[in-house]
């Protein structure tokens, strides 16, 4: 193999990894804005929910929780922990190539 390759994978891997963790500091941002009661008016703070919605979009209603808080934190929570989880075990199994 070629230092060029192991490089390479090196690279794609750190991406992998960066990408998952904005991802999950996306959702975990929301969670704390919705937690603190940030304004929903707000540009910033409506941009975060809606890519926070959007990222997890399968699993933020999961949950039936009576709390409000505790369905976010759950569903929300649960969106963020996968994507880091998926994230870095793609990025070890492409830096191991």
């Amino acid at each position: 193999m070629s230092p060029r390759t192991g490089s390479g994978s090196s690279t794609a891997a750190r991406v992998i990894a960066v990408v998952a963790d904005i991802m999950a500091f996306i959702i975990i941002l929301w969670i704390l804005m919705y937690l603190l009661d940030a304004n929903r008016a707000n540009d910033l703070v409506q941009f975060v929910q809606e890519s926070a919605h959007w990222l997890a979009g399968w699993s933020y209603d999961l949950f039936t929780f009576d709390e409000a808080w505790a369905r976010v934190v759950a569903g929300y929570g649960l969106a963020a922990v996968v994507y880091l989880f998926i994230g870095h075990a793609v990025a070890g199994r492409v830096r191991r190539r």
